[in-house]
């Protein structure tokens, strides 16, 4: 089951170490490669093959900016019916994941993954407007109080999506570069 496992914890323009305050410029890679995407799996703790998932769905990933060095990961699908992007899968890296450890290194990666996908619908002509299933009930009502997503709960209880007024109040929230690099 696809999920979208990821906290709201700042809106700050760029990621901000945890430990220091110091604010780390990012930047969008998209990754095209199973090979490159392989050691992103459960033992690793992304919670899915990620090599898998690139099968069917376009995969993107949040790095420091001018590095490899990936802190979530987000996977994707453009969907006419829905008009809308599908979010399929979100995480953080674990060492920025609140459920593995106890201090993120970096705040804001969770807001930059929901920005990179409403960015993709808006280039997709859909207005900014995401759909996916949150982990969980604490999730989805996590999302709708951070980014006032609606609860649809139609094809699963998690169900949720992010309408055209609230993605343009994300997307000026989050900055960051897009690259035309491929991994």
């Amino acid at each position: 089951m696809a999920m979208i496992n990821v906290w709201i914890d700042e809106f700050t323009p760029c990621l901000k170490d945890a430990l220091t305050g110091d604010i780390v410029e990012t930047e969008v890679v998209q990754i095209t490669r199973s090979s490159y995407l392989s050691k992103y799996n459960r033992r690793t703790q992304w919670y899915v093959n990620w090599a898998e998932l690139l099968k069917e769905h376009e995969i993107y990933a949040l790095v420091i900016k001018g590095t490899t060095d990936i802190q979530g990961l987000v996977a994707l699908q453009k969907n006419d019916d829905y008009q809308a992007v599908y979010v399929a899968w979100m995480c953080a890296a674990s060492q920025n994941n609140k459920e593995i450890v106890d201090r993120p290194k970096y705040l804001g990666v969770g807001g930059h993954l929901f920005s990179i996908c409403i960015d993709k619908a808006q280039e997709y002509g859909f207005d900014g407007v995401i759909t996916g299933f949150a982990a969980n009930e604490e999730l989805l009502k996590h999302y709708c109080a951070a980014f006032g997503a609606v609860p649809l709960r139609a094809l699963h209880p998690y169900h949720f999506m992010i309408e055209e007024g609230e993605a343009k109040r994300i997307q000026e929230a989050y900055t960051y570069e897009w690259t035309d690099a491929r991994l």
